[in-house]
């Protein structure tokens, strides 16, 4: 079998469905878990006729041209209404979600989406927003239903009745034609409704990203992924979801953050996209077990003696760490915040390819990644094949905005020209993300530009990065620096901590009992970070809670919410 996808040039999506469909036509797309042991498997080729028959129904109702939204847990339904919308029918506009119905509400309408699929949970939701009248909405779509029912249509009778209709010979979907020139996304950024901007993306947006990426990733149609990060969230979207379709791989969703590992030994997952923490916490997990069998010193000295050995050879000599996520990775991909640098070369050093990820929503989404031939630790790669980046405005330390450009970036923010004139000058896209270049071309993220804490002596401290060293001591879920200025010299700034603690792991770490031990104990820590820096950007003083901090839906801390939690 053909498993170069270099060779495989795309100019639309549906054109990415017609020429992988005939590749891996009877390769498995999709395995589906239905009971205990028993599993539903989809090929390709079948994924392809569900997409078109679904299509064929969706133009049927009156929806060609027409914003449909989707919204829901990781499943195949979800992406089958993606592809079915995206390919002839109109514009999808995938909604987060976790957003309460108000945010709900007023994305639907600001949107105006016309017809939603959903999941069974959001039906009640939904029902009163169609009731309240104030927005475009008209039809709603079950991914759960078998049959209609009153006011509601089934996904899977539509998806029968595109079936008959195709027999009969309609065509208009199948022969859709796709300008990949035009918005055919719609995609809210993070944040509050009245903040969030819409980012208008065209399929050359999506499927550059998905060539370049099978340019510098070693997967192909021998592959399966373990689908975990939202749907609805780009980095999943094409990473997770389009890109093993793409590459004729076969998908499974996981059943949620505590069986991760479970589902990567049952699925023999070879490849998938996490968050850091995921990463972050496997890893604490792997040395915890370790000093229990008193094992720790031993596998640190092996780390050590083989660092320089191959992949494989690592592999054997680590299988037991292997073993403990399924066996089987190729590639484990860390994106939408920073990975701890010690994790990611503990990771190779047992064999592991742990790969980060940089991209943004406007981007859709990779701009750059690091390979198993291009890793440095702490980078995020290099740019992908057709992606150029610079810095603009580069301080005495070479750290400056990282400025992007390629075939990857957005039309527009939908409906914003301001906002659009001040990200995109002459092409080139301001991500708002502070980073040095080095001369290699390998991109070290610093840090967002908006959360730079500018001190007295011009120097600059990047909360995140300090953040990431915060987030190391045992017992510290999360943390938020900031700075806090001085009553009698409002330009003199200190900067100090918040930290999210747990209780249990803090209490037997460090055999303490009661809240002023523990804060003891995590401050005596800080301090002992502060040595490691110079003083300027020592940590002044700790607060101590158990109560999360303020965050978007993918996991971004809502720094001037949490600032006002403060002051």
């Amino acid at each position: 079998m053909n498993n170069s996808k270099e060779n495989i040039k795309i100019k639309d999506l549906k054109d990415m469905l017609k020429k992988t469909g005939k590749l891996y036509a009877d390769r498995p797309a999709y395995k589906i878990r239905i009971s205990e042991g028993k599993y539903k498997i989809f090929t390709h080729k079948e994924v392809r006729e569900m997409i078109d028959a679904l299509g064929t129904a969706l133009i049927d109702m009156g929806l060609k041209g027409k914003r449909i939204a989707v919204i829901g847990e990781n499943r195949y339904e979800w992406e089958i209404a993606y592809l079915a919308v995206t390919c002839g029918t109109g514009i999808i506009v995938p909604l987060d979600k976790s957003l309460p119905d108000n945010e709900l509400k007023r994305l639907i309408e600001r949107s105006e989406v016309e017809a939603i699929f959903y999941s069974g949970k959001y039906e009640e939701r939904l029902q009163k927003i169609i009731l309240s009248n104030t927005g475009k909405l008209k039809h709603l779509i079950s991914m759960d239903l078998e049959t209609h029912k009153e006011g509601i249509f089934s996904e899977k009778e539509l998806i029968e009745k595109g079936k008959e209709l195709i027999k009969q010979g309609n065509k208009e979907f199948i022969n859709a034609q796709i300008d990949p020139e035009v918005m055919n996304i719609m995609l809210f950024t993070s944040g509050t409704t009245s903040e969030s901007k819409v980012v208008a993306l065209c399929h050359r947006n999506i499927v550059s990203n998905l060539m370049d990426l099978a340019k510098v990733l070693d997967i192909n149609s021998e592959d399966r992924l373990l689908s975990f990060l939202p749907l609805h969230h780009v980095f999943e979207c094409t990473v997770g979801f389009l890109f093993s379709l793409y590459s004729g791989a076969q998908t499974s969703f996981c059943d949620g953050l505590k069986h991760i590992m479970d589902n990567l030994r049952e699925y023999k997952i070879t490849f998938a996209a996490f968050v850091p923490a995921i990463y972050e916490n496997a890893y604490k997990n792997i040395i915890k077990k370790l000093q229990k069998q008193g094992k720790l010193e031993e596998t640190k000295q092996l780390m050590e003696k083989y660092k320089n050995s191959s992949m494989e050879e690592k592999r054997k000599i680590f299988k037991d760490i292997n073993d403990f996520f399924g066996g089987n990775i190729k590639l484990f991909i860390s994106g939408a915040a920073a990975l701890d640098p010690k994790v990611a070369e503990a990771y190779r050093n047992w064999g592991i390819n742990l790969c980060q990820g940089y991209g943004l929503t406007e981007t859709s989404p990779v701009i750059a990644i690091e390979t198993n031939t291009n890793f440095k630790v702490g980078s995020i790669g290099k740019p992908l094949p057709h992606v150029q980046a610079k810095v603009e405005d580069v301080n005495k330390e070479g750290v400056g905005e990282l400025v992007v450009k390629g075939p990857n970036i957005m039309l527009e923010y939908f409906g914003n020209r301001k906002a659009t004139k001040e990200a995109l000058v002459d092409d080139w896209f301001y991500t708002g993300d502070l980073a040095s270049i080095d001369e290699e071309g390998y991109i070290f993220i610093k840090g967002r530009k908006k959360s730079v804490i500018v001190l007295k002596n011009g120097k600059n401290i990047f909360p995140e990065e300090m953040e990431s060293l915060v987030n190391r001591i045992e017992g510290v879920k999360e943390s938020f620096i900031y700075g806090k200025s001085n009553k009698e010299d409002k330009d003199d700034m200190k900067i100090y901590v918040k930290i999210v603690y747990d209780e249990q792991t803090v209490k037997s770490a460090y055999k303490v009992n009661t809240y002023e031990e523990m804060y003891d104990a995590i401050n005596k820590k800080v301090k002992e970070i502060n040595k490691t820096m110079p003083a300027y950007k020592a940590i002044r003083g700790i607060i101590l809670t158990q109560t999360p901090l303020i965050k978007t839906t993918t996991s971004k801390i809502k720094r001037q919410e949490e600032i006002k939690t403060i002051e």
